[in-house]
């Protein structure tokens, strides 16, 4: 085990962000994402690193990985497109609604006992089906309700009481934080509530990388490997058909990767290599391009990141310059205009 992450939880601070992307415009630099980026390699290293990679933050939905991992330790016998859902930030699409249904029915449970917020469907697509056909806000059309329907199933297997599953005293939440700490090798420096209702911990953009890199070169039946394969496996049920994030699982032989609100992206491969990234303003279109860098550094062929260099920035429908990586990150492919 890699023994170089310290066991204090990290420090509280204003991040010390770096530039990490330019949007250029006809050649002119138009803005400036700020942002960090930390590449693991396979033996724990740390070959690169840009910004402030050891400052507290919230991974958001980018710790989602780590809570399945939590709860199959807890006993969820769950494996498969219903595990890959239980670590989802879905897009609502119905493959996600009816596998939530379908953990909330191995419970013995049904919707009302889903304590995320009332939400419509991620996906923009998805969405506006939803509204042409007259659907209103629902519990399970939101993104984190398969994790939700896996935190109550985890709860009921263990004789934990349900109404209360997301109070951070809770023992599911107290799991949760022990398998946090375990996997990031450093303690939780903060504990807030993130947007479904569940409790929020803090930790390092190193430590979420480490994190990812234990999941994905974990020995094989160990929850850890059970959760990478899911994902990987099923990448539509942790995302959706459109994501991104599935894409660029779809794209590179192995990768495990899961986004967050607020500009989080963290991957990783088989043999522990890892990059995590967190882009200041919480840009996602800053977001994909400096994970592809960042991959890029990690070893993965560039070939394989072409599409994930940043879509083309357009003036009167032509594209006139493109969100470009800075120079320190070099480039996976070239970004145009």
């Amino acid at each position: 085990m890699d023994t170089s992450f310290p066991a204090d939880a990290p420090v509280v601070r204003a991040p010390r962000h770096a530039p990490v992307a330019h949007l250029v415009r006809g050649g002119v630099v138009e803005g400036v994402h700020y942002g960090s980026v930390v590449v693991l390699g396979a033996d724990g290293a740390v070959p690169f690193r840009l910004g402030d990679v050891e400052a507290a933050f919230y991974p958001r939905s980018a710790v989602k990985p780590l809570q399945a991992v939590a709860m199959l330790r807890a006993g969820l016998p769950l494996d498969g497109e219903l595990l890959s859902l239980a670590a989802a930030s879905h897009s609502g699409e119905e493959r996600h609604l009816a596998g939530t249904r379908r953990i909330l029915e191995l419970a013995g449970l049904g919707e009302d006992d889903l304590r995320n917020v009332p939400d419509m469907p991620f996906d923009p697509a998805v969405r506006d089906t939803w509204v042409r056909d007259g659907r209103t806000p629902s519990r399970l059309a939101q993104n984190c309700s398969g994790k939700h329907a896996a935190m109550l199933w985890t709860a009921r297997l263990n004789d934990w009481s349900l109404p209360d599953y997301l109070d951070p005293a809770h023992p599911l939440q107290r799991a949760i934080r022990e398998t946090v700490e375990d996997l990031t090798g450093q303690r939780v420096a903060h504990v807030t509530v993130d947007g479904c209702g569940a409790p929020l911990f803090a930790v390092s953009l190193r430590g979420l990388a480490r994190a990812l890199s234990r999941i994905t070169s974990a020995a094989p039946g160990t929850a850890e490997a059970r959760v990478a394969d899911a994902m990987r496996g099923h990448a539509e049920m942790a995302s959706g058909e459109s994501r991104d994030v599935a894409a660029l699982m779809r794209a590179v032989p192995g990768l495990l990767a899961k986004d967050g609100f607020e500009g989080v992206q963290v991957a990783a491969l088989p043999d522990g290599r890892a990059i995590a990234v967190k882009i200041a303003d919480g840009a996602d279109r800053a977001r994909v391009p400096v994970a592809a860098a960042a991959l890029a550094l990690a070893g993965v062929d560039p070939a394989l990141l072409g599409a994930f260099s940043g879509a083309p920035l357009l003036g009167g429908g032509v594209p006139v310059g493109a969100v470009r990586v800075v120079d320190e990150l070099g480039a996976p492919a070239a970004a145009g205009g």
